[in-house]
């Protein structure tokens, strides 16, 4: 199994029961399909960098999960086929990555520089 993260852009129409429904929808298709859904955070609406649709937010949401290729590209399809998400953006995480940002989160912070 590989570690992978999707970021999607929801439509800014959808109340936030929508949005926690279509969120469950998509974790669905990931564990329909034998992968693992590790966390999922929404970002909330914000204004998106150029206009969709005619349309100039989006409600974001980070999704990180587990699973095989076969899984993660039958999520791309159902993104894509999904008249509520705008945009999608599927990313496998490579393990080197992973231990590096690991060793960020735990690494002390520096002190701010004296003047």
């Amino acid at each position: 199994m590989n570690d992978y993260e999707v970021t999607y852009i929801l439509r800014p129409s959808l109340e936030e029961a929508d949005v926690d429904a279509r969120s469950a929808t998509i974790a669905e298709v990931i564990t329909s399909q034998g992968g693992e859904v590790v966390s999922t955070e929404k970002l909330g609406k914000k204004r998106l960098a150029y206009e969709i649709d005619d349309l100039r937010e989006g409600h974001y949401v980070l999704m990180i999960f587990k699973s095989n290729a076969a899984a993660s590209k039958e999520l791309e399809r159902q993104l894509k086929l999904s008249e509520d998400v705008l945009r999608a953006l599927v990313i496998r995480n490579e393990k080197r990555m992973l231990t590096h940002l690991t060793a960020l989160a735990n690494a002390a912070p520096t002190p701010p520089p004296a003047y």
